[in-house]
């Protein structure tokens, strides 16, 4: 039988980022522990996808400040790690895409460059040049932020959504995550969770649970919707819910889901009427890059939509 993290109360959303004690250190990892569950947090989640990426460039300070400011619950982490072992946020494992400065240091892979390397290059002209309507000057030479800088500007005025990408090319990603996580007091049991861990990768997260049992995890899953529905005995296994492409999105895969105490978190939704559809389903996040637009439909929904994933979470917890 599933164990829930121990609770109080429930923090109402408004205060979940306001004024609370450090959490405490995790304890040590126990074989075979239970898997923590989501904490009764009411009301849908709102996850700033790459931070606020539809109005400042992604993973940078500026999109995770748009993102807070515009209401979003957690702000996304895409984690690359470097060739000298440090973790930063970036969505792709090559610089190719987003970064603009010399050929030695900002193409090519991640993996191959140091953090050194990487610190000249420029992620924020290449959004001024694609979204001329969001341009502000600012976010001309805007840096790749390390995870510790994240951690190091928000601290606890922030929650975080960290994703392990393409781990298998990045030996020593989960081992490098909890060093960070650990050193920032963020592997405590919290209600809201100060930290929720995805991947599309089971491994790295069944790694995770084995390293830490009490992290809530979630698979990532863009492959076919009866796929995903035949994992979820294995998921609930060692996460605490999924994050499937929108369009895997049904009710038969929010009931299954929700039976087995799964929450789910689709990605990405910017449309205001793919949102209010995806409530109406009854998921319990989103991943948007316009969380303010996520928040307007929350504001107008039915008042028991919060009231209902609480009773969920109570029931699972």
């Amino acid at each position: 039988m599933r164990v829930g993290l121990a609770i109080a109360f429930a923090w109402m959303w408004g205060a979940a980022c306001a004024g609370r004690p450090s959490p405490p250190s995790a304890a040590p990892a126990t074989k075979g522990a239970a898997v923590p569950t989501i904490p009764v947090t009411p009301g849908v989640l709102i996850i700033g996808h790459r931070g606020a990426s539809g109005y400042a460039p992604e993973h940078t300070l500026a999109s995770y400040d748009r993102a807070l400011a515009l209401g979003a619950s957690y702000i996304e982490q895409d984690l690359q790690l470097t060739k000298d072992g440090v973790l930063v946020a970036l969505h792709d494992p090559t610089l190719d895409r987003t970064a603009r400065g010399s050929m030695e240091n900002c193409r090519g892979l991640v993996i191959e460059k140091t953090l050194a390397q990487i610190k000249t290059c420029d992620v924020g002209s290449w959004f001024t040049d694609a979204l001329p309507r969001y341009a502000r000057p600012e976010y001309v030479g805007l840096r790749i932020p390390t995870l510790e800088e994240v951690f190091q500007r928000y601290g606890e005025r922030a929650n975080y959504y960290i994703e392990t990408k393409n781990p298998e090319e990045a030996p020593g990603m989960e081992e490098a995550l909890l060093t960070l996580l650990t050193r920032y007091g963020l592997r405590g049991v919290s209600s809201p969770p100060r930290v929720l861990i995805q991947s599309f990768s089971a491994a790295s997260l069944k790694k995770l649970h084995a390293l830490d049992p009490n992290l809530p995890l979630v698979l990532l899953h863009g492959g076919e919707g009866a796929a995903l529905r035949q994992l979820l005995d294995d998921v609930k296994t060692y996460a605490v819910g999924i994050g499937p492409s929108k369009p895997l999105v049904d009710s038969a895969l929010v009931a299954a889901a929700h039976e087995r105490c799964l929450e789910v978190h689709p990605y990405t939704v910017n449309d205001t009427t793919e949102m209010r559809v995806l409530v109406t389903l009854g998921v319990d996040g989103m991943f948007s890059d316009v969380p303010d637009r996520l928040a307007a439909v929350l504001a107008s929904a039915d008042p028991a939509l919060s009231h209902r994933i609480r009773e969920r979470r109570l029931k699972c917890a």
